[in-house]
């Protein structure tokens, strides 16, 4: 393909891309991850994973999206605003942003869908996956590699213009494109405001975060009972954190996102800690029918709920 067809196409894909609502696009080339290889292997290795025993699997397609899309030649990243206008009140149980609205998985996935369709009708035939969240992709590292922002002290990825309040996506395609640079500078300097206000100091130095003592891995991800330490250290967070993001300095200027489907309600949003343990399994599925909140189930939330509000 000729150089000025691969930046023709290039161009189109990213005009078709904010059309379908992402605020980001970026490309780089598909490649093995070396430094990512090493770092994830250490991780691992250290037990920082916790419980999350997925994450072991498919280290090969983690670290080279050939292994996931034969003859793969473009990794396409994109970003999707998700910072709510609506704010929860205070001490009641607190859920994480992303989970204000609708799943993101399934609202992202069908952009993505359009974005391939509309890559194969213009470009022609082309191999590719779309991915969210769901796969083994290490979704920030590519967004950095396609100077999309870079990866903070929290792990999140961070946008100099517009903070780290985004979903990512990807998709893998066996076409060449034209690639974006590489994001090289780290805005984060010598702030350490993520570190310290992490209520179970799950961040470490040199951008590790322990996962088994993330706030979301508790609340979300383990399936047992919360490990006493985290007794009265949780924030009242039931669902996720956004401690991290929340005092991040890259998120002070935020604009609310313009995705209908991310908007909540305040039923949902300010339910007591009385009101989510005395809950029906018929409510909670008639509420969070379309949430992410389903995720952790009723059962879950009762659980996170109990062991933050004992005595309520």
């Amino acid at each position: 393909m000729e150089k000025l067809a691969i930046a023709n196409y290039t161009q189109q894909l990213k005009t078709e891309a904010a059309r379908l609502g992402f605020d980001f696009c970026g490309i780089a080339k598909a490649e093995f991850l070396n430094d990512d290889a090493q770092r994830l292997e250490k991780w691992l290795q250290q037990g920082m994973h916790g419980k999350m025993h997925y994450m072991e699997n498919w280290f090969d397609k983690r670290v080279d999206p050939r292994k996931l899309v034969p003859d793969a030649k473009s990794v396409i990243s994109l970003m999707l605003n998700y910072y709510p206008e609506e704010i929860q009140q205070t001490d009641i149980p607190k859920i994480s942003k992303y989970a204000f609205g609708n799943d993101y998985h399934f609202i992202i996935k069908e952009k993505l869908k359009m974005l391939l369709a509309f890559i194969k009708e213009n470009i022609g035939e082309v191999n590719g996956r779309a991915f969210v969240d769901s796969a083994p992709v290490l979704e920030r590292t590519w967004a950095q590699k396609s100077g999309l922002g870079w990866i903070g002290k929290n792990g999140m990825l961070i946008n100099k213009n517009a903070g780290s309040y985004f979903f990512l996506a990807e998709l893998i395609l066996d076409i060449e494109l034209s690639y974006d640079s590489a994001m090289t500078k780290d805005y984060c300097g010598t702030c350490t405001k993520c570190i310290d206000a992490c209520p179970t100091e799950a961040i470490l130095p040199d951008k590790v975060i322990e996962g088994s003592k993330c706030i979301s891995y508790l609340t979300i991800e383990l399936k047992e009972e919360i490990p006493l330490e985290f007794k009265n250290k949780m924030d009242g967070w039931a669902f996720g954190c956004d401690v991290c993001q929340d005092v991040c300095p890259w998120n002070r200027f935020l604009k609310p996102h313009s995705e209908p489907q991310f908007n909540s309600t305040q039923e949902k949003l300010n339910l007591s800690s009385r009101e989510w343990i005395e809950m029906t399994t018929e409510v909670f599925n008639k509420l969070f029918k379309d949430s992410p909140i389903k995720r952790t189930k009723l059962t879950g939330m009762k659980r996170n709920i109990s062991f933050l509000f004992p005595s309520k």
